[in-house]
């Protein structure tokens, strides 16, 4: 039996991550895989897939510019689901052997099978062979799965969940997204782009609840107008599909309501992926959902194995996960390079247009009695976002009133999740509106946005406000 000083289960970004970095300390490192390539949820069937959906939709539906030259863009064919498809399966299956080259290049063993708990130390890898290894640590990063209530047919053909529908034939021509959290956004955008009637139905008043209200109310009215019908305060009663595929899935919902749909996507959780791995038989405690019980290292309740990533639940981030891995490795094996990850992290919903956060919002702010403030600036009154032809999109700051500290920076529009970076910066290092005025940006840059919403913050402080 080979003797290993780390194996880890699961090949997502998690898992990678953690293996190669034990590895370039010199470690003897095995990761197991249960699919037949690494990358996991992270790059086969989630954060990449669902991201290169949003481009392509984007560049096929030829909105992002869409009379800005005076000229529409015009395709000689009508766009396929093949077409569809094409940079999505690039992507990922590019981004597998990549890692899987990176993993191979670090010495790596890789097993491909199915993993399971013998003991506490040893795994036994059920594939096209059967193999038992034995390792000093463990790290349990197998990712997630999508959650499937009883009350759903889930078919794969027209039922779907966040996995079956990158599997898609053909465009439906019209869409019930149960779940406005992340992914249901994502999707009910990426669709209603290419031009789907999508429905969206949530159970609260408030899609994406941990944003900001206001970010929030932007997104809301920019998605009505694509041609995204959210219905709020409801949820499904059952899914009835007819045999006939001519014929609609009619969704009775609470509200009395019946949708008539093409296809229908469940969107609304996932479970960590533990099924399987024996975990309650050696002692690793599970909590709600099958996710993995760890402590603030990572640690499960048996002291020489760790979980990481979407298993151990929230954020269920691949950035963040990435990180935990990493960490993992460094308080197992304690090669000093870095003891704990920041604690302030950016998140990113990548609708259509991007949406994204770091620190505080204004609610928060609020609920934790802070005297606080606000600044705006919007796209359409930068420059480049007039150079970009961009119609929507917005900055709000929060900030101490007294010593102008920025707390909380939320956008949405263009780039999002790439411009929040600056934010993130500026809320961990405890930057104030002065800083960034006296910051000099490249001129035209969407970067403006945050001058300008620092002199708006300025001007709501001294009832001075010049725009509205």
């Amino acid at each position: 039996m080979e003797q290993y000083d780390l194996a880890v289960i699961g090949s997502g970004p998690a898992g990678e991550k953690a293996a190669v970095k034990a590895a370039y300390f010199g470690l003897k490192v095995a990761i197991i895989e249960k699919a037949p390539k690494v990358g996991g949820a992270g790059i086969l069937t989630g954060t990449l897939p669902s991201k290169t959906l949003k481009e392509t939709a984007l560049y096929f539906s030829g909105k992002a510019d869409r009379g800005l030259y005076g000229v529409d863009r015009q395709f000689t064919r009508e766009t396929s689901v093949e077409d569809f498809m094409f940079r999505k399966n690039f992507v990922t299956t590019n981004e597998s052997d990549q890692m899987h080259d990176n993993l191979v290049r670090h010495k790596v063993d890789v097993y491909f099978g199915k993993g399971s708990f013998v003991d506490q130390h040893t795994i036994r890898v059920t594939g096209e062979t059967e193999t038992t290894i034995s390792a000093r640590y463990i790290l349990i990063s197998t990712g997630s799965y999508p959650f499937h209530p009883d009350n759903i047919p889930f078919d794969g053909v027209r039922v779907h969940d966040s996995d079956t529908i990158l599997t898609i034939e053909r465009f439906p021509k019209t869409l019930a997204v149960i779940g406005a959290g992340v992914i249901g956004c994502e999707y009910a955008t990426i669709f209603a782009t290419m031009g789907t009637k999508v429905y969206l139905v949530n159970y609260s008043d408030a899609i994406l609840p941990f944003l900001d209200s206001d970010v929030t109310q932007s997104l809301v009215e920019k998605m009505s107008k694509d041609g995204v019908a959210i219905l709020f305060k409801t949820s499904f009663e059952s899914v009835e599909v007819p045999a006939d595929e001519s014929q609609p899935i009619r969704i009775p919902l609470k509200s009395g309501e019946v949708l008539e749909v093409d296809m229908f996507l469940y969107a609304a959780g996932r479970c960590g992926s533990t099924k399987g791995l024996n975990c309650e038989g050696i002692g690793v405690n599970l909590g709600p959902r099958e996710v993995v019980q760890v402590d603030q290292e990572y640690r499960t309740s048996v002291p020489h194995i760790f979980a990481v990533g979407d298993v151990i639940g929230f954020p269920a981030l691949a950035s963040t996960s990435m990180e935990q891995g990493r960490e993992a490795v460094g308080t197992m094996f304690n090669v000093g390079d870095m003891k704990q990850v920041s604690k302030v992290y950016p998140f990113a919903i990548y609708t259509i247009p991007e949406v994204s956060m770091v620190g505080l919002t204004e609610d928060e702010a609020k609920k934790q009695g802070l005297s606080y403030c606000t600044g705006v600036a919007r796209y359409q009154d930068m420059p480049r976002g007039k150079i970009m032809g961009v119609q929507d999109g917005i900055l709000k700051l929060v900030f101490n009133r007294e010593d102008l500290v920025i707390c909380g920076v939320h956008m949405m529009g263009n780039l999002a999740s790439e411009l929040i970076h600056y934010g993130l910066t500026l809320v961990q290092d405890k930057k104030t509106l002065r800083d960034v005025i006296s910051t000099i940006f490249n001129f035209p840059t969407l970067h403006e946005l945050y001058k300008y919403a620092c002199y708006d913050g300025l001007g709501n402080l001294a009832g001075h406000k010049l725009k509205k």
